[in-house]
């Protein structure tokens, strides 16, 4: 019994000491996908811009 009592102590710690390592970041799935919604709300920008000008030119065309 007294030789289990060291390796099982070593084992232990073995394994605690594994635990105290930084884990590896997850890798960013949703990256692209932020992106590709960063460049849609970029054109909808633009083409909410380009309706308001026509309606201005269409009220001014109107007068």
């Amino acid at each position: 019994m007294k030789r289990k009592l060291p390796s099982v102590t070593l084992a232990a710690i073995v394994v605690l000491a594994g635990g105290c390592q930084p884990a590896e970041s997850p890798p960013d799935i949703a990256k692209s996908q932020r992106d590709a919604l960063g460049k849609a709300k970029a054109v909808e920008g633009v083409l909410q811009q380009q309706a308001q000008e026509h309606r201005q030119a269409a009220d001014e065309a109107s007068k």
